[in-house]
């Protein structure tokens, strides 16, 4: 569906400039209020990460809701996958986060979770969008929504992070870097690990509203990587501002991504519970994953870049594992939304289960070379045209059945995204440059 406020992942903007200003927010929770109200329980939760207009756009949305009638019960900073699962466990209508993720400070959103713990289907969002154009009422005051503090959200979250992977399992060998990217994860991610018995240190767990995903996090891991080498740590624990991202680090130092940390999961639930469905990545997953997944004997499809088309697909084919390159992962059978705590939590179970380290447990994947290059347009610029398919099978045909070519239109920005992969880095990069430069001339061509 065409829908000028939602993207992919809800709404999300510069913080000031529209749809992300306190009187649209308000609106927006009105909005939602007035169709997700309607099936009875009218009581919604909201969280948020650790930005500080985060309070701002809180304040905005209770106020929206109260005026539609809606209850709502405040959660505070909380991971997005804590929030989808408060949400089912506490009969809510929905679930509505305050977050940007991986964006910085400046940036704000806002995304909703239905009351099953799930992204909202397009036909909600574009029902939520038309209601937008109307005028905002105001309830009976005897009919406003009241709020409410949920004060041991927390530890129930923490309880059931724990309670993802196996009874008795303990992590009491283990000495884990949890990095939190100053974000929603900063209280309850290193209880968790605490918890299940390791050594944790923590960082990136002092935010201060300006500091989220600022040099720490899943976006830039390199201070989880010189805090492993520091405190001689067995591996690191990466998550992004709103704790639905995880990377890891294994004890050299070495970035384990989104798609090393899926194999390892799907190879772990092969051997362990005999699964036998099929794994969804992306377009953008690593080729050497969707090999390794065929050679665990599963089937392997790519779905659209985005974790809620991931999920969709998974849906559809019934399914349980999937995920991003980015350490989005959706382990349906744990989660019914991408979880970084507890994903990287299934992770560590099968280093238990296998007595390996990290670096063993992903050795039957190879990685390949990636290279991605941004080819900047002032035009749309149609990627079926004959002259671009062309340069492409060209490509295809020096890299042959050992790489890909992909083209990808950013849905953000004017930009042409040009990924190419294969078993030779130089070869990659060398093609990569060549086409990257030929899509620019064709795009800026009167006739593109």
């Amino acid at each position: 569906m065409d829908m000028k406020v939602f993207g992919t992942d809800g709404v999300r903007g510069a913080v000031g400039q529209w749809p992300m200003t306190p009187e649209f927010v308000l609106k927006l929770g009105w909005a939602a209020g007035m169709v997700l109200g309607q099936e009875g329980r009218r009581r919604v939760l909201i969280g948020k990460d650790t930005r500080i207009s985060g309070y701002m756009f809180e304040s905005a949305l209770e106020a929206g809701f109260s005026a539609a009638g809606v209850d709502v019960r405040l959660l505070g900073p909380m991971p997005t996958p804590a929030i989808a699962y408060l949400t089912r466990t506490l009969r809510g209508s929905a679930g509505v986060v305050i977050s940007a993720s991986h964006n910085p400070f400046q940036d704000n959103g806002v995304k909703f979770f239905s009351s099953q713990g799930e992204k909202l289907p397009d036909v909600i969002e574009a029902e939520i969008e038309r209601m937008l154009d109307e005028p905002m009422t105001v309830a009976r005051s005897d009919m406003l929504g009241k709020a409410q503090r949920i004060d041991d959200a927390p530890g129930r979250y923490i309880e059931f992070c724990k309670s993802s992977i196996e009874t008795g399992l303990s992590l009491s060998n283990l000495r884990i870097v949890v990095d939190c990217a100053n974000g929603a994860g900063y209280q309850v991610a290193p209880r968790v690990f605490t918890e299940l018995g390791a050594e944790v240190i923590s960082i990136g767990s002092e935010p201060d509203g300006l500091n989220i995903n600022a040099g720490v996090g899943s976006t830039d891991p390199a201070a989880l990587q010189r805090a492993v080498s520091e405190f001689r740590a067995d591996l690191g624990v990466a998550l992004d501002g709103d704790g639905d991202r995880v990377l890891l680090v294994d004890a050299e130092g070495q970035v384990l991504d989104g798609d090393q940390l899926l194999y390892i999961i799907a190879a772990d639930r092969v051997r362990r519970s005999g699964y036998s469905g099929g794994v969804v990545g992306t377009l953008m997953s690593n080729l050497g994953l969707e090999l390794a997944i065929k050679e665990l004997g599963l089937p392997f499809v790519r779905a659209n870049v985005g974790d809620r088309y991931v999920h969709e697909t998974l849906k559809r084919n019934d399914w349980l594992l999937g995920g991003e390159s980015s350490g989005h992962i959706l382990c349906l059978d744990r989660h019914t939304t991408g979880d970084g705590i507890v994903a990287g939590l299934q992770v560590l179970s099968a280093m238990k289960a296998r007595g390996q380290s990290l670096r063993a447990l992903a050795e039957n994947m190879a990685v390949f070379p990636q290279t991605l290059i941004n080819v900047r347009t002032e035009q749309k610029c149609d990627l079926s045209q004959p002259r671009i398919l062309s340069a492409v099978q060209a490509v295809e045909k020096v890299l042959g059945d050992d790489g890909r070519v992909l083209l990808r239109a950013s849905g953000t920005e004017p930009l042409i995204r040009v990924m190419v992969e294969g078993k030779r880095a130089d070869l990659v990069e060398k093609q990569a440059k060549k086409l990257a430069q030929e899509v620019k001339e064709i795009a800026l061509s009167p006739v593109a």
